[in-house]
């Protein structure tokens, strides 16, 4: 068998022949050059610990997350992984696994995925959850997706306050269905939904759907997302929520959700330069089949013993091809069982107190950056939970932002779309968070960065 990477100027001029090429080049005229990475800078002939050595020195310019005081959120979380978590996911029955598609052979994948679908059913409030999505933003789309088969329309409701992140990917899943966003506008002062725009909106024909969540994008608990259902009526409700959130807060299935979905990486999955990251995705029961993915179910062997096999796979293009529901390919198994080996060690009294200590963390926080003039921390007068706005009064946030990372703080995210021609956000503000690690000495750092991050005399 030929070599795949060809090791000489024969094996390499044989290939170019074959691809019809002038030279190596050429392979990469696609890519614009402006894109492309340079070579490392370390020469020719030297040996491997050499330059082994060499990109160590090139890797030590990297300024990893531990060295910061990181108040970054945004959706994605800093916990401590207790090291069970990892030991788990890394034996070798789950780490080189695939889709379990032959039973007998995968009874503790199987087990694991009905585990996590059950824990997601039990948060979330739903009759059935699936085998899990890529990750938060995409479960958003296939949430969408499926109102649009529950329902007549083309517009698709959506609070102007989501991410701008899942906005984009939102827009893609809907692009080749006819159907377009809409945004429903927020209280200017609590940061909440405006109930009176959404009444307006839903008047106008043609809505097919409605996305909210929780807390939203601005870090806000919405009081009166529970009332949505009663304003909506027959049209589809999709709610995008926090996992650890719902340990305190009552699930949406509760007070009316059609689908909940979310982003599980919070749950034993470490922030990794944005990814990996897992979709949480629950509907009622009688959606099921229209809903994305795979689903796992209890059932019994021949000699009565318990077992776990795929019970539904609605997604599968080998199974349903045009008719399939979604065009994803496969699932976060591995990640889904990081989130219920966390979920099961901490517990659910250990979540909600993990959940009610950070609230007091943020307050600590906010009554720090809060007393310092041009800073309004928090931005809106509304209930949050780890996550607040914070207001700035003088230059931008980007700016604001760049100067706490010169003095070893992350101080959040800004909350401004930066895709060209997007609108220009209502104000300057920064998406904050606070984490399991954030210790008291972190706190201060934050504060004592932002005085000295303002504009001359305005922190004074």
């Amino acid at each position: 068998m030929p070599r795949w990477i060809p090791s000489g100027a024969q094996e390499e001029s044989q290939l170019l022949k074959e691809l019809d090429l002038p030279n190596t080049e050429a392979l990469f005229a696609d890519v614009p050059k402006k894109l492309r990475v340079g070579r490392l800078g370390i020469g020719a002939g030297h040996s491997e610990p050499e330059v082994v050595a060499a990109v160590d020195k090139i890797l030590d310019r990297n300024r990893p997350l531990s060295k910061f005081a990181s108040f970054l959120g945004g959706r994605i979380a800093v916990r401590y992984v207790p090291a069970a978590v990892d030991a788990v996911i890394s034996r070798s029955e789950f780490y080189t696994s695939y889709t379990p598609y032959q039973p007998e052979a995968s009874q503790g994948m199987l087990q694991s995925l009905f585990e996590f679908q059950s824990l997601w059913v039990e948060l979330s409030g739903m009759d059935v959850a699936n085998a899990s999505l890529y990750d938060g933003a995409t479960a958003i789309g296939e949430a969408a997706l499926l109102c649009k088969r529950l329902h007549e329309g083309e517009r698709f409701l959506i609070p102007a306050s989501l991410p701008w992140e899942e906005k984009s990917v939102l827009s893609n899943y809907l692009a080749g269905s006819g159907a377009r966003i809409e945004e429903v506008p927020f209280e200017s002062r609590t940061g909440r939904l405006d109930l009176s725009a959404l009444r307006a909106a839903i008047a106008r024909p043609g809505v097919f759907g409605m996305l909210a969540d929780l807390p939203n994008g601005f870090g806000v608990v919405d009081e009166g997302l529970p009332e949505l259902k009663s304003v909506l009526g027959e049209i589809p409700l999709a709610i995008s929520a926090d996992p650890l959130a719902l340990t305190v807060l009552e699930p949406p299935g509760s007070w009316g959700a059609d689908v909940v979905v979310g982003e599980g990486q919070p749950f034993g999955i470490p922030p990794a330069g944005g990814g990996p990251l897992l979709g949480l995705f629950a509907c009622r029961k009688e959606h099921v089949r229209l809903s994305p993915g795979r689903i796992v179910g209890l059932t019994q062997d021949t000699e009565g013993r318990r077992a776990f096999a795929l019970t539904l796979q609605t997604r599968e293009q080998h199974i349903r091809r045009s008719r399939a529901t979604s065009n994803i390919c496969t699932n976060e198994s591995l990640l889904a069982l990081a989130f219920v080996t966390y979920a099961t060690l901490v517990g659910p009294r250990g979540l909600a107190e993990l959940q009610r200590s950070l609230a007091e963390r943020a307050r600590t926080l906010a009554t720090a950056l809060g007393g310092i003039p041009g800073l309004e921390a928090p931005r809106f007068d509304a209930p949050y939970l780890s996550e607040f706005t914070i207001g700035v009064k003088q230059g931008t946030a980007t700016e604001f932002l760049d100067r706490l990372r010169r003095r070893k703080v992350l101080g959040g995210v800004p909350l401004a779309d930066p895709r060209p021609g997007a609108p220009a956000p209502p104000g300057q503000w920064l998406l904050t968070s606070v984490h399991e690690l954030t210790s008291e000495k972190d706190i201060q750092k934050f504060a004592r960065a932002a005085r000295a991050a303002l504009p001359r005399g305005v922190a004074a």
